[in-house]
Order: C-alpha cells, then structure tokens, then sequence
C-alpha cells in the first residue's frame, strides 16, 4: 500500500495547544520499509496513529492508495481498516488467552461476525500461527496462556500476530522495548523480511537507533511534532543524530559519535519540516 501526507497537522484529543504533528509532505511507495526515529515526545507514535486512521487530520491530507480515507463512507473506511494493522507498543493480550488465539486475532479484521465468534472456541489457521511464533523462537508457546509469558514474550506474540495479519500497510510502535539485544536482532529481522515476503509497506517508530539503521534503508527523524529529516540511512551521519537529540541527552545512549567537522546542512534532506 503506498501512502502520501499532504501538509498534514493533527494533535492527540487529550492534548492542548500546539499541533502534536506538523509536516508538510512524505510519501511511501509500495513495499518500502521506514524507521521512525526521535527523542520522546516527538510525534512518532502520533503519526502512526495518524497513518491508521485512528486521528483525523485538522487540516491537510493523508492519502492511501489515493484515496482519502476520511472521505469514505463508514463501510468503506472499515474495509480499509481491514488492510491495515498498527502492532502498540504494549499488545492487548487478554491474559487468559492461549497464545495461538491471542496470535489469530490478527485475522479478526477480515473475518465476518460468525467466523470471528468461531475462531475464539475453535482456532483455524493453528499451522499459521506456528509458523509465525517460529519466526520469534516461541514454537513452544503455542498453547500457552498469555499470563504466563514474560513481558518479552508478550511483545514478540504481537509481532507473530501482525505477521499473521498479513496488512497491506503495517505499522509497528517501539517492537523491542522489553526485548534483550540478541531477540531484538531476531525480531526486527523476522519482521522486516515477513513484511518483504508479503509485499507489504512497513513504518516503525524506533527507540533503539543503531537497530533501526541497521535493518531499514530509510529512516525519518521526528522533533517536536516536525520533520528534522528524510533520508536513506547512509546520509543518517552522527551529526544529524546528535543534532536530533540535543535537547534530550538521556536518550543519547548507543548513538554514533559525532565527528569533528559540521554537520550537514538540513537543506540536503530529502524532505523538510515546516
């Protein structure tokens, strides 16, 4: 699903004020995989809110396949939702649930009310769940209750069940939070080559820097609520880094030093902030 912002401004129901999110332009083609990065605050989960549809705009556009969604009618626009799947940074787990039906939910969209009221008595699609828990080493929790999972173990069963999802546009909030570096690895590969194999456009907000330059050719850098840059992660120097975490050095922890000479100007960004 390729997708387009069009100055674009919104802020949170619950904030006051400024917009939480300003940006003029940013387009994603088909496909493409983008890592959001910035220091807390900066809007990051606000646009992937944005981007699945759960905020409207107050003025500007968001455009998926062409289509504005807030322009369709409400059957419409629930399809649509359909083809869509945000993964939070903390995934709603009932905690009485078996890990396989927790995993299927991801199905839930696309399925009809009778078949959604089955699938939670009477998994169909066990293989695929499988399948997906193998990709994060949790082939073993198949038939587990989610309460009895590590908080690490939560986090990769929402990723399974994005997988399971199968979205045409996926959008995945901070995926490794609780896990240690060795399954954060793992993750982010399973997760980006599951979204290659199944062609769909993938947008994920990062904490972990050195991670999200390591496995996305892209990557955008929010401060508060604007764009600081868009480029392909081989023009993301250290400089642009520090610049992007100046006012937050507690989140500088495991970013590239800076080099000596200046940094780039901001104008070499393939997009820019208002």
């Amino acid at each position: 699903m390729k997708l387009a912002l069009e100055r674009l401004s919104l802020r949170h129901p619950a904030a006051r004020g400024a917009p939480a999110l300003d940006l003029d332009a940013l387009q994603l083609a088909s496909g493409e995989q983008l890592a959001i990065v910035g220091p807390s605050g900066a809007g990051k989960t606000t646009l992937l809110h944005a981007l699945a549809c759960a905020l409207r705009p107050r003025s500007g556009r968001l455009l998926l396949d062409g289509a504005d969604p807030w322009a369709l009618s409400a059957r419409e626009l629930r399809r649509l939702r359909a083809e869509l799947f945000l993964a939070p940074h903390i995934p709603p787990l009932p905690p009485r649930q078996r890990v396989v039906t927790a995993v299927l939910a991801g199905r839930l969209p696309r399925m009809g009310l009778w078949q959604s009221l089955r699938s939670l008595f009477y998994p169909v699609g066990i293989a695929d769940a499988d399948a997906a828990l193998e990709r994060f080493d949790l082939a073993d929790k198949l038939f587990a209750r989610v309460d009895r999972l590590s908080g690490g173990e939560r986090q990769r069963v929402g990723l399974a069940r994005a997988l399971v999802a199968r979205p045409r546009l996926l959008l995945v909030d901070e995926p490794l939070s609780a896990l240690d570096p060795a399954r954060a690895r793992q993750a982010m590969q399973a997760l980006t080559e599951s979204a290659r194999q199944q062609g769909a456009t993938l947008v994920c907000t990062m904490h972990d820097v050195p991670m999200a330059l390591a496995h996305f050719p892209r990557v955008l850098g929010l401060q508060g609520g604007a764009l600081a840059f868009d480029l392909p992660v081989g023009e993301v120097t250290p400089e642009r880094l520090q610049a992007l975490y100046a006012r937050h050095p507690e989140e500088l922890a495991g970013l590239p030093a800076a080099r000596d000479e200046p940094p780039a100007p901001v104008g070499a960004a393939r997009m820019h902030c208002r």
